[in-house]
């Protein structure tokens, strides 16, 4: 007869408890994988599928009772560190949304904006724009792929029950400084186009009074912005990839798993 202790009930739960934390967190937090249309069901299956594949090559788990305050800790702590990783992706996503915002703002197309899903807010048109074409770049580069192995990776690099002392916080707080700087250099060739679109329409108001500068400067900011954009976006795709890997490599390092 099998007889099974509640000990060691409780060393088998854990063994896929713990990892099913982290990476459920992660997905919870990490772009595509969040998205409002993607049920909470659907989410949570798949890190219970990638914490069953996880939990034979993770090692011992912390010998912890499952229905103690230190259970509790130790979950609150994976799902922390998810998050934390989902929240890097998080950040180089949020880089695409800015220079659509940015875009938007100086073509004049700032109140042209449709509901985010995602987030419950409104949100200019270019900037979900680029969120989506951001998305199928991630997709077509297998960084979604990239980032699973960064997850599965830190279970060795970061155990479950290590704590949170030796966690860089400073880098993960550096994101946001990263996340403008990048928005901003990739909408800097519009943006200079712009601004001399702007002065020769100034310049053409001192010169010649009576010409109606703004039913004339808005149509023409718009045809200059779209022509601008047709050849800023042809660059996306490269800097795009430069940022994924700088993001990926980011993920990494901050758990170790680099």
């Amino acid at each position: 007869m099998l007889a099974l202790s509640f000990g060691e009930i409780g060393a088998w739960l854990g063994q896929l408890w713990w990892p099913f934390m982290r990476v459920a967190a992660c997905f919870m937090v990490m772009p595509i994988f969040n998205e409002a249309a993607l049920p909470n069901r659907v989410r949570l299956g798949m890190a219970l599928i990638l914490a069953i594949l996880v939990a034979p090559i993770v090692g011992q788990m912390p010998q912890v009772e499952l229905l103690s305050i230190n259970s509790l800790l130790l979950a609150l702590e994976q799902a922390l560190i998810g998050a934390m990783m989902g929240f890097v992706l998080l950040m180089l996503f949020a880089v695409m949304s800015n220079l659509g915002q940015i875009l938007a703002m100086q073509m004049g197309m700032a109140m042209a904006v449709m509901n985010d899903p995602q987030n419950g807010i409104s949100v200019a048109i270019l900037g979900r724009m680029f969120l989506l074409f951001a998305s199928l770049m991630f997709l077509a580069l297998d960084g979604h792929l990239v980032a699973m192995d960064v997850v599965v990776a830190s279970f060795t690099s970061w155990p479950v029950g290590t704590g949170m002392m030796a966690f860089e916080w400073h880098r993960l707080a550096g994101l946001f400084a990263w996340m403008l700087a990048s928005s901003l250099v990739l909408a800097l060739p519009a943006v200079a186009a712009m601004l001399l679109v702007n002065i020769t329409f100034g310049v053409m108001n001192r010169s010649a009074p009576s010409i109606n500068v703004f039913s004339l400067g808005f149509p023409m900011a718009m045809i200059f912005g779209l022509f601008s954009l047709f050849l800023s976006i042809s660059g996306v795709p490269e800097h795009f990839t430069r940022l994924s890997n700088e993001a990926l490599n980011l993920m990494a390092s901050i758990v170790g798993a680099q």
